[in-house]
């Protein structure tokens, strides 16, 4: 495949110029190149994104530019120039001077460049202690700003906190704000806002644009998000397979694009409204990267039961704060606060809100992973709260979970056909034999072959554990599957068929799914109903055509308007994301929350009343 390089601007103005970029890593030996002869530009205030999906090399050219790949396994060929200098030939020390001082990088997990054993106000201060000479007391005052302009809420009192107290969006507003910190003229914003709430996606979006407008800073963003793409890049150079197969101005690419990969990724994307007239969830079309063409999906059928398998009344759940030298209590967080619906079998009903609302707290409490303060939850009738520790492990055969990042959910050194069978064999359901028998079928189950069974997790791509992962999770032959955040950090074309597969199981299996998610995309087009959490509490409930259709609470509201849309024609109607104050669910310890009430707007469609 040939690779088709970016139209160059004049590398006199451009604050970074790549010039056929190879990179490559030893193997067996051996050196393969897994990036090729890669191009393109950055302008002043420019904003370029490399986008393409998992393997297709963005990340590799990022890595290569800062010079972050591990030396004596990587090899990186061509020039990349900023400021009149190669930096592929400066010394390490001048190249550190480069990093955080004139380049500065966002990636996708904070919480893997975030020190867990020092407080978020420190490292931030640390960052601006070691590019200027400011005091210490200078640099607090200055991190409590930068923590406020990225709307980090109680800016001051949260200095002093550590980086698992903040939910995942709160961390890259964290790392936004080290960003800020370096006043850098070239930030590489590595996947920023993949695994985010489309509410917090659209601020630090927001927050990036704002650094442009103050700074003039250049961006170079990574994503495979397409709706992303067209929100911000100015640029697109479009990467398949190591190789540059497109590039041009945004527009261009969206609505005139020639490479198969591209009319690809654009057609895998799900685009907001477009369940409108449909009552049932609608498979995702599959897409051939080869021709660009996908299939006509195919309709659902209903699946939805009259009876509820899992009822869920004002369950509440908070967490304690400590502070000073004593560790006194000095306030509560409200995480889920009265919270009720009921999941009847074959039904999926989406939990959907932005960063720390609530929503995986409550998938949690529901299995009793966390231990609510109040409430109640009945799976097929039965009380779980009160079970003791025998009865929770047999109720967990009927409601199993679901995780974001799959790697992390098996364990590296056990084959996933033992992993599969663990459970299985662990509740005594059957003998080694009968386990093999099982993991075979669940793996065909789960599109997958079962001779991957004696095959290690680092052995598949992310697409593939997941489906692993749900396999385990069938093992037990569950009702209730809690699936959170199951497939926001996968690629559009891999997310489409774990999608696809989860609907082909509630078909076959009569599952109930319990979807907690912050694409709002995804949930439009997997949901029978939509449960809207803001601060802990469900704000609006129903049908989803009928949330989605007619929301009613200003929140519901602002979370569809804060979708992107995939077309760069319509990125500057205004959104509703970033101009209202952020609240925070922190709460005096004596705070009582005041009695909740609902309205019916429609048949089951029931929004939270003014208080």
């Amino acid at each position: 495949m040939a690779s088709a390089q970016a139209q160059p601007i004049e590398t006199t103005s451009a604050v970074l110029s790549v010039e056929r970029l190879t990179t490559s890593f030893l193997v067996d030996g051996v050196w393969k190149p897994v990036v090729r002869d890669v191009s393109f530009t950055v302008a002043p205030a420019e904003t370029v994104a490399i986008v393409g999906e998992s393997g297709s090399g963005k990340s590799v050219t990022s890595l290569s530019i800062m010079r972050l790949l591990q030396a004596d396994t990587s090899r990186v060929e061509g020039r990349v120039m900023l400021g009149g200098r190669d930096l592929l030939a400066l010394p390490e020390n001048a190249m550190r001077q480069v990093r955080g001082n004139e380049v500065a990088m966002i990636f996708q997990e904070p919480m893997t460049s975030l020190n867990p054993l020092f407080t978020i106000g420190d490292q931030i201060s640390e960052a601006l202690l070691c590019h200027s000479d400011m005091s210490r007391a200078d640099a607090k005052a200055e991190t409590i700003r930068l923590l406020e302009k990225v709307r980090i809420p109680s800016a001051a009192s949260r200095f002093g906190e550590y980086p698992h107290r903040f939910s995942g969006g709160m961390r890259q507003r964290v790392m936004i704000a080290m960003a800020l910190a370096s006043r850098p003229k070239l930030l590489i914003a590595d996947e920023p806002t993949t695994a985010l709430d489309v509410t917090i996606q659209g601020q630090i979006l927001d927050l990036i644009k704002m650094l442009q407008d103050e700074e003039g800073t250049s961006v170079l963003f990574i994503t495979h998000d397409m709706g992303v793409v067209a929100e911000i890049a100015d640029r697109t150079v479009v990467m398949y397979r190591g190789e540059q197969v497109e590039s041009g101005a945004t527009a261009d690419i969206f609505h005139r694009g020639k490479h198969p990969y591209t009319r690809a990724l654009l057609s895998a994307v799900p685009v907001l409204g477009s369940m409108q007239g449909r009552q049932r969830p609608l498979r995702f079309p599959v897409v051939n990267t080869a021709t660009g063409e996908s299939d006509i999906p195919a309709e659902v059928a209903d699946t939805v039961a009259a009876t509820p398998v899992l009822q869920v009344k004002n369950l509440t759940k908070r967490f304690d704060i400590h502070s000073g030298l004593f560790g006194r209590l000095t306030s509560r967080v409200h995480a889920v606060e009265n919270v009720s619906f009921d999941l009847h079998a074959g039904e999926t009903l989406s939990l959907v809100g932005e960063s720390g609302c609530g929503k995986s707290t409550t998938g949690r409490a529901i299995m009793r992973l966390i231990e609510p303060q109040a409430g109640s939850v009945l799976v097929e009738g039965r009380e779980v709260l009160g079970l003791d520790r025998k009865d929770l492990r047999e109720m967990r055969k009927s409601v199993q979970m679901i995780f974001q990042d799959p790697f992390a959910s098996l364990n590296p050194r056990m084959t996933v056909g033992a992993a599969i069978a663990e459970p299985y064999l662990e509740h005594r359901m059957g003998n080694s034999k009968q386990a093999k028998d099982v993991v075979a079928d669940l793996l065909v189950k789960v599109g997958l072959s079962a001779d991957m069974a004696a095959r290690y997790p680092h052995e598949f791509s992310g697409g593939q554990r997941q489906r692993i992962c749900i396999a385990r999770a069938l093992a037990l032959q569950p009702k209730v599957i809690v699936a959170d955040e199951s497939v926001s950090a996968l690629d559009v074309s891999i997310k489409a068929q774990v999608i696809n597969l989860m609907l082909d199981l509630q078909q076959s299996l009569n599952l109930a799914f319990l979807f907690i998610s912050h694409d709002m995309a995804v949930v439009e087009r997997v949901s029978h109903r939509v449960a809207v959490m803001y601060l802990g509490e469900i704000v609006e409930i129903g049908p989803r055509a009928a949330v989605f259709e007619n929301p009613q609470h200003p929140y519901t509201k602002k979370l569809i308007a804060a979708v992107p849309v995939p077309d760069p024609d319509r990125r500057h109607e205004k959104r509703m994301v970033a101009n209202d104050e952020i609240k925070s669910p922190m709460r005096a310890v004596d705070y009582q929350p005041a009695s909740t009430s609902y309205r019916e707007v429609g048949p089951g469609h029931l929004v939270m009343a003014d208080r």
